[in-house]
């Protein structure tokens, strides 16, 4: 079984009709139409199994083990959410390693796939959430507390690391470090 956020595609549509009604419109049909398309394309698009192979998202959203530590804690999630971003991984496998297969995906990609494991919210939940990871600096001048145990979008940790190993999957290195 697929794990499913039933918010996933929601933030922007809702958003849009919300703004619509704010000026006193009429949504798009058009516009309602897209995301309605996007929410069943999404539900059917690890149907044709050929989709599951040297997957990574696909692995992340039927592993239960993996599911069960996304659910229990943000933090974990966020981890996950982080080590996901700006970076390419590799089945660990023979041919995905000899072809040079790779998986990879966007930060507002990854966001959702956690909303997916968590099966609640959309990918702006996690979308940035790096930047809670440590101090900042708000434009007022005054220093903001970050979230302990958040990351910085592209760090792996050991444990994600690790996790990410167990379900068959190696953390590229960094091009750019």
């Amino acid at each position: 079984m697929v794990s499913k956020s039933p918010d996933r595609h929601t933030f922007q549509r809702d958003n849009y009709i919300n703004r619509c009604k704010e000026k006193g419109e009429e949504p798009s049909d058009d516009y309602l139409d897209f995301w309605e398309k996007a929410i069943e394309s999404d539900l059917r698009k690890f149907d044709d199994p050929a989709s599951r192979i040297n997957n990574m998202e696909y692995d992340l959203l039927t592993t239960d083990w993996i599911l069960e530590k996304v659910r229990s804690s943000k933090v974990y999630a966020q981890n996950l959410y982080a080590a996901m971003c700006n970076r390419e991984f590799q089945k660990r496998d023979l041919w995905p390693i000899l072809k040079d297969q790779r998986w990879g995906c966007s930060w507002r990609y990854a966001g959702g796939i956690i909303a997916d494991m968590r099966q609640h919210g959309d990918y702006v939940d996690w979308y940035c959430s790096g930047i809670k990871g440590g101090p900042s600096i708000l434009p007022d001048g005054e220093e903001q507390e970050g979230i302990p145990g958040y990351v910085g979008e592209g760090m792996v940790t050991d444990e994600i690391e690790q996790d990410l190993s167990q379900l068959g999957w190696i953390v590229l290195e960094d091009k750019d470090n």
